[in-house]
C-alpha cells in the first residue's frame, strides 16, 4: 500500500459518497469497526459494476474477494457523510488490488485506508482466470 494515510481524496480517481446510519453507530458513539469494511465493499462493487461492467448474476468470470485489510486513523459517527475513494493499486494476471480510503467530514486526511484484492475466478469451477485486455485497460486508467 503506497501509503493512503498521508493521501487526500483527490489521489482517488474513482469515488463514492456514503452517509452513516444511526445504526452504524457502536456504544461508543463512533462508527463500529465492521461498518468500515460495508464502505470498503461499497465502492468495489460499485466500481466494478458500473466501470467494469461486472454482472454479478449472469458473468461466467466474476471477481471473488480474497483479501481485505483496514487501518483505522480516527473514528467516524453518525451524522457524517463519508467521501469513499478508491484507486487501482495492482493488476496482476488475474487479480487486481484496490487501494480505498474512508474520508469524513472536514477531513483531508484518511479517516481509516485499505486495501481489497479480487481475483478472477471462473463461477462454476472457482479457478482463477485471466484479466480480459478490455477490463485490464479499464482498470489502468483508474491506476
Amino acid at each position: 500500500m503506497s501509503g493512503a494515510a498521508n493521501q487526500k481524496i483527490s489521489d482517488f480517481p474513482y469515488r463514492i459518497t456514503v452517509p452513516t446510519r444511526w445504526g452504524d453507530n457502536d456504544m461508543l458513539g463512533h462508527v463500529n469497526n465492521v461498518a468500515y469494511y460495508r464502505f470498503f465493499e461499497a465502492i468495489v462493487v460499485r466500481f466494478q459494476m458500473e466501470e467494469v461492467g461486472v454482472d454479478w448474476l449472469k458473468d461466467k468470470i466474476s471477481p471473488q474477494a480474497v483479501e481485505t485489510l483496514c487501518r483505522f486513523h480516527r473514528p467516524l459517527s453518525f451524522p457524517e457523510t463519508i467521501e469513499v475513494g478508491l484507486r487501482v493499486e495492482r493488476i496482476g494476471n488475474s487479480s487486481v488490488t484496490f487501494e480505498i480510503a474512508l474520508f469524513g467530514e472536514g477531513g483531508d486526511a484518511p479517516a481509516a485506508s485499505g486495501h481489497f484484492v479480487h481475483v478472477l475466478v471462473d463461477a462454476e469451477t472457482l479457478k482463477s482466470q485471466p484479466i480480459a485486455d478490455d477490463q485490464r485497460k479499464i482498470f489502468e486508467k483508474f491506476s
